[in-house]
């Protein structure tokens, strides 16, 4: 009998220490917690669809400047771009930065929405919330609850490689696992940093605009879905001018405007 309570005790206490040696291998083998900025930055991608000829604009204008530069929301790195329609153009003023291309972006964004009709100035959240885009509290509300969603990480790394030649490398991680889609393409978005313009007509006339992140080239470059990522080098041609006033974004997007799933953002040194 005293061998056998013996024998018990010694196995408890080898089951104990086995116990505690798993629980230390495990702790061991878990993935650091991200803290500080790792751990609050998740992109959000702020649309602004715009015309220098509406005079509802410029305070949208203004809020997304705002947005870009104090980046306000606690837990979203805000990548912000201004995309200007070109269906005010034959009204009293020519958007020198507007495009029919992102006329029919918002278009595509009108259909997903439910909505009948586009409008100016529009906020889009990640492909998923739409609001005036004048609204400062609807559009904190939205980038709040678009923060919270899980995002595919995209990176953006650039050399020069001379004077005219940048060269990016640019690497996307697969989708979400909660991700319903089958895949997402990849966008390449080139942006001015900062536009000006002397508005001489239209509803504008008179008044001095200024804009932000002026999106001056939208493509696709790839796709990514739940099992591969994506990884590419590109060479861009730029001139020294353009390069002091440039920055880049890559988008995860479904289809041409559906819900954005991850976003990057670089901006070119001087």
């Amino acid at each position: 009998m005293m061998r056998f309570r013996v024998l018990i005790t010694v196995l408890l206490a080898m089951s104990i220490l086995i116990l505690g040696s798993l629980r230390f291998m495990r702790a061991a083998s878990a993935p650091p917690v991200q803290t500080g900025d790792e751990a609050r930055r998740a992109p959000v991608l702020v649309e602004l669809f715009t015309s220098e000829g509406c005079s509802s604009c410029p305070p949208a204008d203004a809020l997304l400047e705002r947005l870009d530069r104090s980046q306000p929301v606690s837990g979203a790195q805000l990548i912000v771009l201004s995309e200007h329609v070109d269906y005010w153009d034959d009204i009293g003023w020519k958007d020198p930065y507007s495009s029919h291309e992102y006329s029919e972006r918002q278009g595509a964004y009108a259909a997903q929405f439910g909505r009948g009709s586009i409008y100016t100035p529009q906020m889009v959240v990640d492909g998923h919330f739409e609001l005036v885009g004048s609204d400062e509290r609807r559009a904190t509300q939205a980038i709040e609850n678009a923060a919270k969603a899980m995002k595919t990480p995209v990176t953006i790394s650039s050399i020069l490689s001379d004077e005219k030649t940048l060269t990016l490398r640019i690497e996307a991680g697969p989708l979400p696992s909660s991700v319903t889609a089958q895949s997402a393409s990849v966008f390449l978005a080139m942006a001015d940093n900062a536009d000006e313009s002397q508005v001489s007509r239209g509803e504008n006339a008179g008044r001095t605009l200024k804009h932000v992140a002026v999106l001056r080239n939208l493509i696709r470059i790839g796709a990514v879905d739940r099992t591969a990522g994506f990884s590419r080098d590109m060479k861009v041609d730029l001139d020294a001018e353009i390069r002091r006033n440039m920055r880049i974004a890559v988008i995860i997007q479904e289809a041409s405007a559906g819900r954005v799933w991850g976003a990057g953002l670089t901006r070119l040194s001087n």
